[in-house]
């Protein structure tokens, strides 16, 4: 089915048969185009699935969405913290308690979703956790290993961080290649994605992030779904969150002097970006790094 701009109503859910409209050619890939050139993705009425939806990144992109008139499905796996962040929310939202490393919690949001608003055109699988340690610890006299990262540590970061992506990316796709969304697909990864000591859990799946938009739009264009449902990954760097805010003072002042820009990213700048991905068709399946300049050996 093609689609064609309505100023009432957003550009991905407007029929049109084939032909020309509103001055402009339609073109079979369903991307709208209008007289003088393309029409961006509207965010008004759209519907956002956010996970990882009671703070940080999470709750910022639920702002932003519903600050620029769309509809967010927020989750979190604690529900105290879930309504809070709601009842700080002045827009159409509704909440779901829901543990991304189970799959039928997954299959429900996905099915909430659609059951309330009929589509999903963002899905945001934000939730993630951080347990640092190094994967060998050595006696500073001996030099022999005194300690280990512990399997259930490694594992409990690769469980929220990418079996709980995938599972969420997989069950809310489902049901957009079947009700016929159109959106995008975000994903979170981080400049620990390039590689930090200390976080062998946590940058292996934050590496990963930075390759399933690849994978994912491989996968779509072989099935003629890519021009309708794309995948793009954001790598924040220090991300100004409560917890990183409430830190040891002398250690955030030194992670501040690592940056550039001489600040911390704030949560509402990554949702910007987010939103931006989302409006325009023609970024899909790479990773978009937005950290104030910061790289290994920011200073050369």
């Amino acid at each position: 089915m093609l689609t064609s701009f309505d100023p009432a109503r957003p550009a991905f859910c407007v029929p049109l048969k084939p032909g020309k409209a509103n001055g402009g050619r339609v073109y079979p890939n369903q991307r709208t185009y209008m007289k003088g050139g393309f029409e961006m993705l509207k965010i008004k009425d759209a519907v956002a699935v956010i996970t990882g939806g009671s703070g940080g990144i999470g709750m910022a992109l639920a702002e932003y969405w519903i600050a620029n008139g769309g509809k967010v499905v927020l989750a979190d796996v604690a529900s105290e913290a879930l309504e809070q962040a709601a009842g700080k929310l002045d827009g159409d939202v509704m909440t779901m308690v829901c543990d991304v490393t189970r799959e039928d919690d997954c299959g429900k949001l996905a099915d909430a979703a659609i059951e309330a608003y009929g589509q999903i055109n963002l899905v945001a699988p934000f939730a993630g956790i951080i347990m640092d340690g190094l994967m060998l610890s050595t006696d500073r006299d001996t030099g022999k290993v005194k300690k280990k990262m512990p399997l259930d540590r490694f594992q409990k970061v690769i469980d929220i961080n990418l079996t709980g992506v995938f599972l969420t990316v997989r069950e809310c796709a489902e049901r957009m290649i079947n009700h016929n969304c159109r959106g995008l697909i975000c994903l979170v990864s981080s400049t620990g994605s390039l590689g930090t000591a200390g976080q062998i859990n946590y940058s292996s799946t934050k590496a990963a992030m930075s390759v399933i938009p690849k994978v994912i739009m491989a996968e779509f264009f072989r099935r003629g779904l890519a021009h309708k449902i794309r995948c793009a990954a954001v790598a924040p760097g220090y991300v100004g969150t409560a917890m990183v805010r409430n830190m040891n003072q002398k250690a955030l002042e030194k992670i501040v002097g690592e940056v550039p820009i001489g600040r911390l990213i704030e949560p509402g700048e990554v949702a910007s970006l987010v939103g931006e991905i989302y409006r325009n068709e023609a970024l899909a399946g790479e990773t978009y790094f937005i950290h104030g300049g910061l790289r290994l050996g920011s200073r050369g």
